[in-house]
């Protein structure tokens, strides 16, 4: 049974993983370190202070992880401001499953960029728990996230359904004992492990009903 469902943000909600790519590259780049594929994929699903500090020790990013963090914050907010790339469907979604259920929010974003995507996308109200990693001890794959948005919902991980799309996302949702509906990102998709450990898998947010996360 379920009693609560966890959404994921970015590649769930918006598709953010470009905008974050475009941003760190061309921050990254200015300050002479080192961006490519090998660079981007390490990051995806880290927690700021993790991807900030990977930027200063591997990507030689000469700015101190705080500094990193703020800089990158700041650009991906003026994106998002000036525009929101909310995925197809996503806002009906949210809306159908919150008439039902209570949700929670898990993601990797920093909290500056959580409230800032949900109050644009007139979603704020509809969740009764958000959690970044940032808050927590450890990013995805680790399943701290989902462990602590379970906890503010005050629902047993087991009586949950997380939505994902990446594979550190299905990692961390599973890992915390919750059912996982996997909806893959086509642009940055999850491995076939990863996607082998989703309970459901569907194709879009528009095939996300009570049915689907229910059963």
């Amino acid at each position: 049974m379920t009693d609560a469902v966890v959404f994921d943000m970015d590649g769930v909600l918006i598709q953010s993983e470009e905008v974050w790519d475009e941003v760190r590259e061309a921050y990254v780049r200015e300050r002479g370190g080192r961006y490519d594929a090998e660079i981007q994929r390490a990051m995806m699903g880290m927690s700021s202070p993790e991807w900030s500090r990977f930027l200063h020790e591997h990507a030689g990013v000469p700015d101190e992880p705080a500094a990193i963090n703020s800089e990158v914050v700041r650009r991906m907010l003026a994106a998002y401001r000036d525009h929101l790339p909310l995925i197809s469907g996503a806002v009906a979604a949210v809306q159908r499953l919150a008439a039902r259920f209570p949700l929670g929010l898990a993601s990797s974003s920093n909290r500056e960029l959580i409230d800032t995507v949900l109050d644009v996308a007139g979603l704020a109200s509809l969740f009764a728990a958000t959690v970044s990693s940032e808050e927590v001890a450890h990013g995805k794959p680790a399943p701290d996230v989902y462990l602590e948005a379970a906890r503010r919902l005050g629902v047993a991980t087991e009586r949950c359904t997380a939505v994902e799309d990446s594979h550190g996302g299905i990692r961390s949702a599973k890992s915390a004992g919750m059912r996982v509906v996997a909806i893959p990102n086509p642009s940055y998709p999850p491995g076939e492990e990863a996607l082998a450990l989703a309970d459901v898998t569907i194709g879009s947010l528009e095939e996300l009903t009570v049915d689907v996360v229910s059963a």
